[in-house]
């Protein structure tokens, strides 16, 4: 529903910069012009597509919506060989990955800075005809039935966010399944905390934080266990 290449450009090009890896940036489609499944197709073709111009490896990586996608794309190519052995990791930012909005930190953070229960369901209603019944790993990747084979997985979430709890029972579905999953919840931050990266001395360090995560998978290491 919101952001774009422009939104994220100062982003891209620090993680770039300070991690010394190309970044690429992928444009999907957004709702409510493009509902499901749009950006989710936009999101598997590019990843297709990079992978077969660049060879990989490759590491999926987004925040918010951006990371429900990265994960949904995980999960869709995982089934193909060819793409999923060079996908070597995931990093996952304060993301949306499940339906539940009527417990756990939906109710505890319902009304947080930056993102709100309400928001969160009135962009669920934008992008699906009825986001209680869906039940497509797509949208929620947590409805998925199988977290085998999945990437070395970072969930990154934000303490005073809707959103919190989707992180630990994320990682916990894929540690179950025999992955390598790690939940880190920055404290005191809130939903959209890479904004407050240049004012706030806990957003600072929390982004530090990711871009050493992402140097760390781009290296094949594993340093949480």
């Amino acid at each position: 529903v919101v952001g774009s290449l422009d939104s994220h450009d100062d982003v891209c090009a620090e993680i770039c910069a300070r991690s010394r890896l190309d970044v690429i940036a992928i444009e999907y489609r957004l709702a409510p012009e493009h509902r499901h499944p749009a950006m989710f197709d936009d999101c598997v073709a590019a990843t297709r597509a990079l992978l077969d111009a660049a060879g990989g490896p490759l590491i999926l990586c987004g925040d918010s919506a951006g990371g429900n996608l990265a994960a949904a794309t995980a999960h869709a190519l995982r089934q193909d060989a060819a793409f999923s052995r060079r996908i070597i990791g995931q990093i996952l930012i304060y993301p949306s990955l499940g339906r539940d909005t009527a417990s756990g930190s939906f109710v505890a953070h319902a009304n947080a800075p930056m993102l709100t229960r309400a928001d969160m369901q009135y962009y669920l209603r934008l992008r699906l005809e009825d986001p209680l019944t869906s039940n497509d790993p797509a949208v929620y990747p947590l409805d998925d039935s199988d977290f085998s084979g999945l990437p070395p997985t970072v969930v990154i979430t934000a303490e005073c966010d809707p959103l919190r709890d989707d992180g630990p029972a994320y990682c916990s579905a894929i540690t179950a399944a025999g992955g390598k999953a790690q939940w880190i919840d920055a404290g005191g931050l809130v939903h959209g905390f890479l904004r407050a990266r240049g004012s706030s001395a806990r957003a600072t360090a929390a982004f530090a934080h990711i871009i050493d995560t992402v140097a760390m998978l781009a290296s094949g290491a594993w340093t949480f266990e």
